[in-house]
């Protein structure tokens, strides 16, 4: 699945690691997902689409395999 977390997170001037805080998650995890290389939950992803004031649909690009 892919996302835009590193382009709004970058829009905003937010840290992977403020990011990660306001989540309650690692770093770490910020960089996997931004990497693509973790799903997130779906509390996750609503709680990041809240922080962006975006839906989770704006944010997570579906990709059939």
């Amino acid at each position: 699945m892919k996302n835009i977390i590193k382009d709004l997170r970058k829009q905003r001037n937010i840290t992977q690691e403020e990011l990660a805080n306001m989540c309650k998650v690692s770093r770490q995890t910020i960089i996997s997902l931004e990497n693509g290389r973790y799903n997130p939950s779906i509390f996750l992803a609503h709680k990041i689409a809240s922080i962006f004031n975006s839906s989770i649909e704006e944010i997570f690009i579906f990709e059939e395999e």
